[in-house]
């Protein structure tokens, strides 16, 4: 089993079906192209089938996308996979992801079709994708609901047309992070040919669980793929978060065993424009890349991160693309953190007395005002002084 974890980003595709949040071919480009600097190994550019649009997208990214592979969606048929190899003709490496639904629930009231019929165009969509492309993904839709014995059977049969990768999603977030482990597990060790093919997860954040359902796919099961999209984007509450997963498994690989080949520094970079060409905001406290994700505002916190960072950092900033980290000075604020502010902002004070005193004047301003900025600093300082 590789020791490698593949970051498959799907912000242009699944991210995209975020309402309000789809954009013009011009935009996806500049985003794959900070994906490709980003070094994640698979973008799926689009879902070339589903407007001329989307089509001229995926083609724009296969077209100058060198270093990582390029992918386009297709329902299990021959004419959107058609549609999908041809945008992909470009590409320098180009994968095809076929999914029809296997849940009992969507084949009966979406699809209107058996069992055994959905099964059939599952075989006939990959062995048809397989001459197109060498790399071909499934996805059975709903998959985390669907009945174990049956879902075996279609993972078998895809493995045995060609699929060279088997993703099992939790599309609508229903699943819980051990017993998502463990179906993936299970699934592996059931399917007979399961070894000819890298097992993959994806999952929505319904219940707040996609990353930590994701990661449980990845160390219980055995998945060597992640499906995610940068700041978690995606219809409803969105996807697995790739910020979340890339530095779960960086600064936990004692625990996980992985590499991950993604350029962590431009982490932020990605965030910030797919944030602004969506126009969907990060929250502050987002994990990774919220604006507060490396400040500390109470003074024991900042105490301590000015003495050894480690105390109450488990990851650099600078590893993500921040410039460092930030000590937001207010009430609960220290002498210590006052001090260092004052030291970079090259502030000379004679004494502790002035020290002090600017100090006092500091906390007082600060049960006034929620944060203290620079500029009332050197104003206090100013005011001190004369």
């Amino acid at each position: 089993m590789s020791d490698k974890l593949i970051i498959f980003d799907t912000t242009l595709r699944d991210g995209e079906q975020s309402p309000g949040a789809s954009m013009t071919k011009d935009e996806k480009l500049r985003i794959a192209r900070q994906l490709e600097r980003l070094k994640v190994d698979v973008i799926e550019a689009g879902f070339a089938a589903s407007s001329n649009g989307d089509f001229e997208s995926v083609k724009a990214i296969a077209d100058v996308i060198k270093d990582s592979t390029v992918c386009s969606l297709a329902r299990a048929n021959d004419r959107d996979i058609s549609r999908a190899a041809e945008a992909l003709k470009g590409a320098h490496r180009a994968r095809i992801h076929t999914f029809i639904a296997t849940s009992a629930l969507h084949m009966e009231k979406k699809l209107r079709m058996t069992p055994e019929q959905v099964l059939e165009q599952a075989k006939q969509s990959v062995r048809f994708a397989r001459n197109l492309v060498d790399d071909v993904e499934f996805s059975p839709e709903d998959g985390y609901r669907s009945d174990m014995d049956y879902l075996c059977r279609v993972l078998e049969a895809v493995i045995k047309e060609g699929a060279t990768t088997l993703n099992i999603p939790d599309t609508v977030g229903y699943a819980v992070p051990e017993l998502y482990g463990d179906f993936i597990r299970t699934l592996r060790e059931r399917v007979p040919n399961s070894d000819k093919a890298i097992w993959s997860v994806h999952c929505h954040n319904d219940l707040g669980m996609a990353v930590a359902n994701s990661l449980a796919g990845v160390k219980i099961g055995g998945a060597r793929q992640v499906e995610c999209t940068i700041n978690g984007l995606g219809e409803r509450a969105g996807n697995c978060s790739l910020e979340e997963i890339v530095m779960a498994v960086r600064t936990r690989r004692d625990y996980f065993g992985l590499d991950v080949g993604v350029d962590a520094t431009q982490i932020v970079p990605a965030s910030r424009m797919v944030s602004q060409t969506t126009g969907f905001v990060v929250q502050p406290n987002k994990a990774v890349v919220g604006a507060n994700a490396f400040a500390h505002a109470s003074g024991i916190h900042q105490d301590g991160v000015l003495k050894a960072r480690d105390t109450y950092e488990i990851m650099r900033a600078e590893d993500v693309g921040w410039a460092a980290n930030k000590i937001v000075l207010g009430k609960l604020s220290g002498r210590n953190a006052f001090k260092q502010r004052l030291q970079d902002l090259g502030i000379q004070m004679e004494s502790e007395g002035e020290i002090n005193t600017a100090f006092a004047a500091f906390k007082e301003l600060a049960d006034r005002k929620s944060e203290i900025f620079d500029e009332d600093i050197l104003a206090l300082c100013s005011d001190e002084s004369v």
